[in-house]
């Protein structure tokens, strides 16, 4: 019989071989020319290979805690998935954020140029995007013929995206860039010249193709509904959280937070400007121009000697940061897609490095009140610390545990906590950065509010001073954002379509940040004086990725 950590390693090639853009993601290698089959007939097929292993792993014995560990995980997240394909919601897989349309142009950004064979691999993706493309199209017409159909707004906010990439908006197409990018080194291959080009023009024609499929044929069918529903959503937000919760305790907690964080926005505003209110201090510390970086190049170069001055200054005081680790990328994030900053973790081998992407929205000016506190979420000691530890703990973790196990709940609560754990810390002592994390806090907790609220239908609770009794939609949801944080018009309106997209994910943060302040809490009350932050948080860390109900077990 397999052990554990075999049955967990060898569901890293079920998944590779079935999902190519993961296996690239994860850095294992020998898939980077592949693109996925999206029809029925490979979903169903991934599904069977699924539930092998899921039975493969109920049968396994553990030999020790480590193995302990990995089983519970493996078992958690792979009858979530059972559950989810059971559910039939791929069929109808479309948002603004996570879709097969977003990873199929998004796969390139994270694809080496750096040799002849890295270069032919690219060409032979673009060249299959047309088919890789129609075969979802296939599983979104087998989702239409059956009832199952996204919204009007996730279908015309996709349709946008493919026609931004394939050049029918301001920009040039985006596979484009390929050809420029080829160019412009030093490999001198006349053919793959001529076979980048003509893929780039088939995967242009591609996107282009699906822009209108969505716009003629899917739109007419797609629902004027933007909320999911109580069931649905409890079983997206399980799936994003690893986690039940109760959704209306969820709600009323979310409008406690935000009470709260907007009084610490009141005190902060007097510090950065006596006598000024939240508005007036976010508009002195958006175009005071003291307090900005003006270029773009010159904005993702202070991005990345942020994140390496945080990483030399935190090494050996507040975390052991493993070698690997200690290098990160900066980078601008290309057009087009969802204008919330994001991450990607390094290959398995650490060739590709974890990497933070900013989109930009066509902005040459950037405030740096709130950037401070985006970079530690994203970077160190955020998501990067997070999950590229994990990547390099290769004697602890199977494989399995480091490039694919995890929920956002478990990854952004992090993420959240290392936000306000800086401020703790002493990182944002001005008040201008202080008034930055909060209005990320504030973001996080109107994120609660909406999510749950648009989803489930819910009233705007009566003690609130906006709309009390109204039950939430889309437009109450984006100008209770415009009035409740400080972000940008289109970043709030960007906002929107993604909560309305991926339900359950956008609570994500909050709930998250609760369980670590609520383990933490507890584990000082547990070990009083004996309590060491450094080290509970490097032992919290070295469990893995997980769910925050397998999560709060380990850390009971």
């Amino acid at each position: 019989m397999a052990g554990v950590f075999e049955i967990a390693d060898g569901f890293i090639d079920t998944v590779a071989k079935h999902h190519p853009l993961s296996a690239t993601h994860m850095g294992v290698p020998g898939f980077d020319h592949l693109m996925p089959d999206y029809t029925p007939e490979a979903g169903e097929g991934f599904h069977n290979d699924v539930l092998a292993a899921y039975k493969d792993m109920q049968a396994a014995e553990p030999t020790n805690e480590r193995e302990r560990m990995c089983k519970d995980t493996f078992i958690d997240e792979i009858s979530l998935s059972i559950e989810q394909y059971e559910s039939r919601e791929h069929l109808r897989d479309m948002n603004v954020l996570f879709s097969p349309v977003q990873s199929v142009r998004s796969i390139f950004d994270l694809m080496s140029q750096d040799s002849a064979e890295a270069w032919e691999n690219i060409a032979s993706r673009m060249e299959k995007i047309g088919e890789s493309l129609d075969g979802y199209r296939r599983a979104l017409d087998v989702g239409r013929s059956e009832g199952l159909v996204t919204s009007i707004r996730q279908v015309s906010g996709t349709a946008e995206q493919c026609e931004v990439w394939s050049g029918n908006g301001d920009n040039d197409p985006f596979f484009d860039s390929m050809i420029a990018a080829f160019s412009a080194s030093d490999i001198s291959d006349d053919a793959l010249a001529r076979r980048i080009e003509n893929a780039a023009h088939l995967a242009t024609d591609a996107y282009a193709t699906m822009g209108e499929y969505l716009r003629n044929e899917y739109l007419p069918d797609a629902t004027t509904v933007d909320g999911v529903g109580r069931d649905r959503y409890a079983l997206s937000a399980k799936g994003y959280l690893g986690a039940e919760i109760d959704p209306e305790e969820t709600y009323d907690w979310g409008w406690e937070q935000l009470a709260w964080v907007r009084s610490e926005m009141t005190k902060t505003a007097e510090k950065i400007k006596p006598g000024a209110s939240i508005a007036e201090a976010v508009e002195l510390l958006e175009n005071d121009p003291e307090k900005m970086i003006k270029g773009e190049d010159e904005f993702r170069q202070w991005m990345q000697d942020l994140q390496d001055r945080t990483i030399s200054e935190m090494d050996g005081i507040h975390f052991d940061i493993a070698e690997p680790v200690r290098t990160i990328e900066a980078l601008i994030a290309p057009p087009g897609g969802a204008l919330a900053m994001y991450y990607t973790g390094p290959s398995e081998d650490f060739s590709r490095p974890g990497r933070t992407w900013y989109p930009t929205g066509g902005k040459t000016e950037f405030p740096i009140w709130r950037e401070v506190s985006i970079a530690y979420h994203e970077g160190v000691p955020g998501h990067h610390f997070q999950i590229a530890t994990n990547v390099a703990m290769t004697e602890e973790l199977s494989r399995f545990q480091r490039l694919l196990a995890g929920t956002s709940g478990h990854a952004e609560g992090w993420a959240l906590y290392a936000e306000r754990l800086m401020g703790e810390l002493g990182y944002l002592e001005n008040p201008d950065l202080y008034m930055g994390m909060l209005d990320a806090q504030a973001l996080r907790s109107v994120r609660v509010i909406v999510d749950i609220g648009m989803h489930l239908g819910l009233k705007i609770p009566n003690h609130s001073d906006f709309h009390p009794g109204e039950v939430w939609n889309g437009d109450l949801a984006l100008e209770f954002m415009k009035e409740r944080v400080h972000f940008p018009a289109d970043f709030v309106a960007s906002e929107v379509d993604r909560y309305l997209g991926i339900p359950g994910q956008a609570i994500s943060y909050k709930v998250g940040e609760r369980v670590w302040l609520e383990a933490r809490e507890s584990a000082k009350k547990s070990l009083g004086s004996k309590f060491d932050l450094k080290e509970w948080h490097n032992k919290a860390l070295k469990l893995g990725p997980m769910g925050l109900a397998q999560m709060k077990r380990e850390l009971a």
